[in-house]
């Protein structure tokens, strides 16, 4: 059965986001035209700032609340909008009939919105003066593989986790390739049509990137053909995703300004870059500095506070498990705080993130290694998995807790649970995990599908719990009413 969405829906998501960054949007575009003529006018377009920087919500705020290795303390998360208590606590409407939901639902307008201005390159840059054919084919490349960001990220909120067995017969997100406004209807599809854009998106721009781009918020060849990893992956296409990891730390080598991953013992020791750490905000960090590009294969950055601007994260801690994930020895505890967000001390000693202002949700090296480590793991090189977990953890600890013990190192699935525990570890309270569960729940092997909690808890003030639980259909959000209500042939999700 086919699913349409009129094209009025995404006109009306389309006015709203870049009008509310007009000015942005208006400075790379040629006064007076306001038509991208040149290649280099298409260049611009690709320093189109929602494309790195979501500083109004969206992005990983939704994700944050949504992992199950967060809790929450109840007063602080109800001072946030309305929206935090809902994802915490998985309710089927998110978005209520009476809410303005174009505008509180910032990842479908922040996202539909990068998709047409990559559908504004695509489709133009190769008609544009005064460039080369290979310029022309470097700036298409950039907006395909940016456009195959987008898909993935909003597929991964408004679809279902991807399964080879049902995705042929799963609603997908719509595969939109123009900026036509004169287009009427547009097909949702399958979930396997929708993946199979993205990972065809992403193949045929990696032959045309740079190695390296003029500055790490733009595609390259390495972030593409990581993201491209990462996509197999996420479908469980283990031996498909591995070449794509590989390729991507071959090409970070060939750069002359690849990332690196930061050794927290040196920072963190006396005269370190993240000292001195701050009372209220935490350390000097990558989660705390949006312009720190250190770790970046490719720099997205996800604004968090609760300032007008989504849900926020006022509220959130770690769970005790996830606590209890941690070594004392482990540095990243140091970008914890036993307070509440205003700096009193939580009684309970409840740890919150406050060096996380800003989620960085493109691509870290740091994923990149634990992405090729569970690949590593899943096609049996359990050596090779070690090898490039405990590369991230030497760089996180002293060396002398860093290493995996035979027991884990030996053993497949406690090899590869060990792993999304270690990404639990270095991404906590910053959306990653809402995605891993997602694929998990999906997971072939039963023992891994486990890890998949589904309770979430809250504490009051007096540490008197509420517990939440969380059901398989909320895997998947529901579209907010008024996207059905323009188009009443759609299809929601249950």
């Amino acid at each position: 059965m086919k699913k349409y969405i009129k094209i009025t829906t995404f006109l009306v998501l389309f006015g709203a986001a870049l009008s509310s960054c007009s000015k942005e949007f208006l400075d790379v575009v040629p006064q007076g035209s306001q038509l991208a003529v040149t290649t280099s006018d298409y260049d611009l377009l690709m320093n189109y700032r929602s494309f790195y920087y979501y500083d109004a919500g969206g992005a990983m705020q939704a994700p944050i609340w949504l992992g199950d290795e967060i809790s929450a303390n109840e007063a602080d998360m109800n001072t946030n909008n309305v929206l935090a208590p809902r994802l915490f606590r998985w309710e089927d409407v998110i978005y209520q009939p009476s809410d303005d939901s174009f505008a509180m639902n910032r990842d479908l307008t922040g996202g539909l919105s990068n998709i047409y201005v990559c559908n504004k390159i695509i489709n133009g840059v190769m008609n544009s003066t005064e460039g080369t054919d290979a310029q022309k084919k470097s700036l298409r490349a950039e907006a395909m593989a940016t456009r195959a960001f987008e898909n993935f990220f909003l597929a991964n909120l408004y679809a279902k986790p991807y399964a080879a067995a049902t995705a042929a017969a799963t609603p997908g997100f719509p595969v939109i390739t123009t900026a036509d406004i004169s287009v009427k209807t547009f097909e949702r599809g399958t979930l396997q049509q929708t993946y199979d854009f993205i990972v065809s998106d992403l193949t045929q721009a990696i032959a045309d990137l740079p190695v390296q781009n003029t500055i790490r918020t733009r595609m390259s060849k390495p972030a593409a053909e990581g993201l491209l990893g990462k996509v197999y992956l996420f479908m469980g296409k283990y031996a498909e995703a591995l070449p794509y990891l590989n390729a991507a730390f071959s090409d970070l080598q060939a750069s002359s300004q690849a990332p690196r991953l930061y050794d927290y013992n040196v920072e963190f020791a006396d005269g370190g870059s993240f000292l001195p750490i701050d009372f209220y905000a935490g350390p000097n960090s990558p989660g705390n500095n949006r312009n720190d590009l250190t770790e970046s294969v490719l720099s997205k950055v996800c604004y968090n506070p609760n300032s007008g601007n989504g849900p926020g994260t006022n509220g959130t801690i770690i769970s005790t498990e996830t606590t209890a994930l941690y070594l004392p020895s482990d540095l990243r505890l140091n970008l914890y705080s036993p307070t509440y967000q205003y700096g009193d001390a939580n009684p309970f000693g409840r740890l919150r993130k406050y060096a996380a202002q800003y989620t960085r949700f493109g691509l870290e090296l740091s994923e990149l290694y634990l992405l090729r480590a569970e690949c590593k793991a899943r096609l049996n090189d359990l050596s090779g998995a070690v090898q490039d977990v405990e590369t991230l953890r030497k760089n996180r600890m002293p060396s002398t807790d860093a290493a995996v013990s035979s027991s884990i190192a030996g053993n497949q699935v406690n090899l590869i649970k060990f792993i999304l525990e270690e990404r639990i570890r270095e991404f906590a309270n910053e959306g990653y995990r809402w995605f891993d569960m997602r694929r998990l729940s999906v997971d072939t092997n039963a023992q891994i599908a486990a890890t998949v909690k589904n309770t979430h808890t809250s504490y009051d003030n007096s540490d008197a719990p509420t517990t939440y639980t969380l059901r398989a259909e909320r895997l998947t959000l529901q579209f907010p009413q008024a996207y059905i209500t323009l188009n009443p042939g759609m299809e929601n999700n249950p």
